[in-house]
């Protein structure tokens, strides 16, 4: 029988000794990524910061991409525990304030953390490709939260009219596995767009219609870019940086919360 976590032996002399030492690396390298970028980064130099010959380091990160990875999962751990912790706190039936803290919470710590939030959603490092298997799972994990406050606001009556996005099915459509927006241009066919992400097993499960994950896909991106825009300066200098956050957390939350659901944005 194997033992769970409550009763095995913790961890030897050794092994604490190398957590604390790849835990070091990471502080180390976090340096080096505010200081030097992500594409700069050198285990050679880190080494030397560490007081370690530069093949000693290679006994704990075997590569430059092997390090890379390390951070990226580290910085979207880091990034989901910050929004969960805010999102948690708000009661369940509070879909408008659970909206409000997802979004704050993204943005608090993108602005703590700018550098871990440009590795994760910046420029791609020249000849590095992070590695799904282990990259997947906490990348989408802040997704995942805003998934479920979709299906819940759907469950609640209260999601936005896709109609008044231009999300609405097409009643005309012959084929009930394409659906297409009614829109004042091109119809867009929801299925191509959406229908691999529904059967995705994250989302397969959650019963959302094409129309349903697409609005939540819409504020997941609109928020990702207001975000993104202010920690790159992208608008240029901004008089009140919180206040326009506060709009456009607002007009990215209309594309999930009917107006009845949301809140006015602060004055």
């Amino acid at each position: 029988m194997t033992a769970d976590a409550s009763t095995a032996p913790p961890p030897g002399k050794r092994a604490r000794n190398r957590a604390a030492v790849e835990a070091e690396i990471l502080v180390v390298a976090r340096r080096h990524l505010a200081t030097e970028g992500a594409a700069a980064l050198s285990l050679r130099a880190i080494a030397r910061d560490l007081g370690m010959v530069s093949s000693g380091i290679y006994r704990y990160v075997e590569s430059r991409d092997e390090l890379l990875t390390r951070l990226i999962v580290d910085s979207y751990r880091s990034s989901a525990q910050a929004v969960r912790s805010a999102h948690d706190v708000v009661p369940a039936d509070d879909l408008a304030g659970r909206w409000r803290a997802i979004g704050h919470g993204l943005r608090t710590w993108a602005l703590r953390h700018p550098h871990d939030f440009t590795l994760l959603y910046g420029s791609p490092v020249p000849d590095y490709e992070a590695p799904a298997d282990r990259t997947g799972e906490p990348g989408t994990a802040v997704l995942a939260i805003l998934v479920t406050l979709v299906v819940d606001t759907r469950d609640a009556g209260r999601l936005a009219d896709p109609d008044q996005l231009g999300l609405g099915v097409d009643s005309t459509a012959t084929n009930d596995t394409r659906h297409q927006a009614v829109a004042a241009g091109p119809a867009v066919d929801l299925d191509a767009a959406v229908g691999p992400f529904l059967r995705d097993p994250m989302f397969a499960s959650t019963g959302l219609d094409p129309a349903a994950l697409a609005q939540g896909l819409c504020a997941w991106t609109l928020l990702l870019g207001a975000v993104t825009s202010e920690i790159f300066g992208q608008l240029g200098p901004v008089p009140d940086p919180d206040a326009l956050f506060e709009v456009l957390l607002t007009a990215a939350g209309s594309t999930i919360l009917s107006a009845n659901g949301l809140p006015p944005t602060s004055p």
